[in-house]
């Protein structure tokens, strides 16, 4: 069985400067894959099955995290079986082992992503690389996170009236939304001295091109499109589906960093006081 962390030490590999396209569609379907894995501890029992698998059983996966309950533990295996991130053949045997799914086993490189973004963005006391991956999942996976990183990045700044009607919320709503990415470190406003300035992202949040871009090479690879019908008449004119091989060689080409088609708009320069303001939070 691969290892989806086993390599989680080495660097990111270069990724292509060909800019990628992200929609709205894109930045909901990379929230509902962030939601998928932020949940607390998911990172760590994908982890340790990972690495002491491939089959454990609930008491197994508790013996290598002591700092939760066998309860929780069960639970939590339980939840990531519905999420599809793990597979028990057992499904009423209450000791039966659990393993984990094909798509959970390439979660690397999105957990080198989050773990490298963190690494270099986020400043908070030391702590496990496992733990800086849950955090960073923590802070990308509220709902208009993505979209909002998206807007910023498209458009280079937004005021809230503004933001607030592209995202389509009310401006309490989309204001609550922004106080908490100041927070987490992923915006700035361009002055704190002036009434309704404009959003920018921050250093940090222009550098998640590599995260998302990894989150939808994930999402696409695990994905099944059913393909249109194509008319009976119209069948012998299409081209012929590309071949396993040729396939297999697009899921390897390297995925780009950037994240829109556009050239990048240029950012507001935002002032020390202003990024200050906006440093991370320590801690969960």
């Amino acid at each position: 069985m691969s290892q989806p962390l086993a390599a989680m030490s080495q660097p990111l590999a270069a990724t292509s400067s060909q800019p990628t396209t992200m929609s709205t569609s894109d930045a909901q379907r990379s929230e509902a894959v962030l939601r998928r894995l932020a949940p607390r501890w998911t990172t760590h029992v994908v982890h340790t099955i990972a690495k002491w698998g491939p089959d454990m059983r609930v008491s197994d996966v508790t013996r290598h995290l002591p700092s939760i309950s066998q309860s929780y533990v069960s639970k939590r295996l339980a939840a990531m079986s519905e999420a599809g991130l793990a597979v028990r053949d057992g499904e009423f045997d209450r000791v039966a082992p659990y393993r984990l799914s094909a798509s959970a086993r390439t979660l690397g490189p999105v957990y080198r992503a989050l773990a490298q973004w963190s690494a270099d963005h986020v400043d908070h006391p030391p702590q496990g690389r496992y733990d800086r991956i849950e955090d960073a999942l923590h802070r990308l996976q509220l709902a208009d996170t993505t979209e909002t990183v998206r807007l910023l990045s498209e458009q280079g700044s937004l005021r809230l009236p503004h933001l607030a009607e592209r995202l389509g919320a009310s401006e309490q709503s989309a204001a609550a939304r922004l106080s908490r990415m100041q927070a987490d470190g992923l915006v700035a406003r361009t002055s704190n001295r002036v009434h309704g300035a404009p959003y920018v992202l921050t250093d940090a949040g222009r550098a998640l091109g590599p995260v998302y871009s990894a989150l939808q090479q994930w999402d696409q690879r695990h994905t099944t499109t059913v393909a249109p019908a194509v008319p009976a008449a119209t069948r012998t004119l299409a081209s012929p589906a590309p071949s396993v091989r040729t396939a297999a060689a697009l899921r390897r080409s390297p995925v780009p960093s950037a994240l829109f088609s556009h050239d990048p708009v240029s950012q507001p320069c935002v002032p020390s006081a202003a990024t200050a303001a906006s440093r991370p939070a320590r801690g969960r």
